[in-house]
This record gives C-alpha cells, structure tokens and sequence, in this order.
C-alpha cells in the first residue's frame, strides 16, 4: 500500500525552522469566551441598596448642616458619609469623605468640599468636632 512513497527521501522546506517558543505558542491554551471572568468578577462584587432616610433623619441631618453652615467661617473639619450609585449594576457603594465645606448650595442641592460635589439627596450622616458639643439636633 505505502510501497511506492516508504523509500523517498524526507522533502525539505523552503520556510525557517521555527523556534521551541514560537512553536509552543501555537499549543498555548486560549480563552473561548472572550470577557467571561470580567462577567464572573462582576457579578461576585457586592453593591448596598440606598438608604431611605425617615422624616426624622433627615430634619437632624438639615438641623446639623444648618448649624455647620452658620460656623463655616471657623472652616470645621467635617465627614460626610455618602451613597455613590454603581454604573454596572443596581445598588452602590457608601464612601466617607474628611474635608472642609466651601459651600451648601440648598438651589442646586449640593455641597462643595474641597474638590468634590455631593448630592444632598445621597447624604446619610454628617458628623464634626462642632457637633460634638450640641445636645441635640
């Protein structure tokens, strides 16, 4: 069956031997789906629900800003713990920031510290050496 090729001699080939590396490679492992361990990634990342403040949260919450706004000339250091949504998936994350207010702009709803713009609407806690003092709010 192999009688008329068993006897020829081994062709030789016009390319450049290639290298063990680049020989390797062609063997490598590849990945089929494209971006599924980002999706698995993404999907174990843990995201809070917003916090829905009561009536009586958010009256000591204004009642704290106001008093701040009415010492903002002895620039007390403030923390404002604030949601950030996430862009991927529902929920998101709350982050504490340590800074100075410049300005609580009640028109827009916002309040600029420092660099940073910050929602009203997404503000849970305020707290300062200021307050410390205060009985109640």
């Amino acid at each position: 069956m192999y009688d008329d090729i068993i006897n020829l001699k081994r062709p030789i080939s016009s390319h450049k031997k290639m290298s063990i590396t680049d020989r390797a490679a062609q063997f490598s492992s590849f990945q089929a789906l494209t971006g599924y361990s980002d999706l698995i990634n993404e999907s174990k990342r843990l995201t809070n629900d917003k916090i829905i403040l009561s009536e009586d949260e958010i009256n000591i919450l204004n009642n704290k800003l106001n008093y701040i706004l009415q010492n903002i000339l002895d620039k007390p250091k403030v923390k404002i713990t604030y949601f950030v949504k996430d862009l991927k998936k529902s929920g998101g994350k709350y982050l504490d920031y340590f800074g100075y207010i410049k300005k609580i702009d009640y028109v827009k709803r916002i309040i600029i510290m420092d660099n940073l713009k910050i929602s009203l609407d997404n503000i849970v806690d305020v707290d300062s050496e200021i307050l410390i003092d205060r009985d109640t709010f």
